[in-house]
């Protein structure tokens, strides 16, 4: 239930290779994709009233996963201004006896967040004073990092957090098998056995072709990762610069992922050629897609706003078109 053998095996294998990290194979488990491993060690681990740090903007899921294992989310805003970051001070702040696991996703979705080393490792000097505290690390984009930058996993930084980290990966955006739902983790082998209680209720395990796959994936040439990397790097680069240049908005540039996260506040309060008022990002976007047929996701979806989400994992030609009609679409705006 918890994989087969041979991509244990080699999930420990790719830990070791990729991350520093040395994880058993029996220390790891698969799922049927990176949502499961969270459900897993969220109802494994929570009971009512435990608190699980979420830095906001976060992917839809997690607060809900939380809510439906019996805990509580506290959520912490990063800004723009920090680049969506959780800073060591605001993690000092949102601490308290109740928190279980911070949860951290780097590269984030939505924002394409990534953090260095030198800032995981403020955390972590935090987290070594509070030891009832764990870590879950989503780092589901590792593979998608732009320019210098150099990705880093906490417990990798901070060794002395090894023992209460779950690190959670997959297969889906670096191998581009997301319809293949394979998600895997490593952890302390008590958790790993919990979680593998938990799934043998559920789905008992993976799809085991799918699992033969990601063998394949982990253990094969990867050579075509850094081929990839540059060709998501010039449509962040495209996209970034053309919303730049749309009145009103401010992109900043991510270090991963493939998606950008721009802020709309300076367009709060203009009005359609229609006359209807943007009075938040949920209305500018529903304007958007009515005006130039550019579906694009409100921020406020992700906990925080007035920002929107655009996945730029698609041809450079489409991304040129939609930034363009979003250029005009803002223009329009009085």
């Amino acid at each position: 239930m918890s994989g087969i053998v041979p991509l244990r095996d080699a999930i420990a294998k790719k830990f070791k290779r990729e991350n520093n990290l040395d994880y058993r194979p029996e220390q790891t488990i698969v799922g049927t994709g990176g949502k499961q491993i969270l459900f897993n060690a969220f109802m494994a681990t929570l009971n009512p009233g435990d608190e699980v740090i979420i830095p906001r903007p976060y992917w839809v899921s997690y607060p809900e996963m939380v809510a439906i294992c019996g805990g509580t989310s506290a959520l912490v805003e990063t800004s723009i201004d920090n680049g969506f970051k959780l800073t060591a001070a605001v993690l000092e702040r949102a601490i308290t006896p109740r928190t279980k696991w911070l949860l951290m996703n780097s590269p984030s979705n939505p924002s394409g967040a990534a953090y260095t080393e030198a800032e995981l490792k403020s955390l972590a000097d935090v987290l070594l004073k509070h030891p009832h505290v764990w870590v879950l690390t989503d780092d589901m984009y590792e593979h998608l990092t732009y320019g210098d930058f150099v990705f880093k996993t906490i417990a990798e930084v901070e060794p002395k957090l090894y023992e209460r980290t779950l690190t959670m990966n997959g297969v889906s955006k670096a191998y581009a098998m997301t319809g293949w739902r394979i998600g895997y983790a490593a952890g302390p082998v008590p958790l790993i056995k919990a979680m593998d209680m938990i799934q043998g209720q559920q789905t008992s395990g993976a799809c085991t072709i799918a699992q033969w796959a990601a063998v394949e994936a982990l253990n094969g040439p990867q050579d075509f990762i850094p081929k990839n990397k540059a060709i998501f790097q010039g449509r962040r680069d495209l996209v970034v610069s053309m919303l730049n240049q749309a009145r009103g908005i401010t992109c900043p540039s991510p270090e991963g992922a493939f998606y950008v996260y721009p802020s709309c506040a300076q367009l709060i309060g203009k009005k359609t050629k229609s006359g209807k008022v943007i009075d938040s990002d949920e209305t500018f976007c529903s304007e958007l897609l009515e005006a130039e047929g550019v579906a694009v996701v409100f921020g406020s979806a992700f906990g925080l706003g007035p920002n929107f989400r655009i996945s730029y994992a698609t041809s450079e030609a489409l991304l040129e078109e939609a930034c363009t009609r979003i250029q005009r679409f803002t223009a329009a705006l009085v």
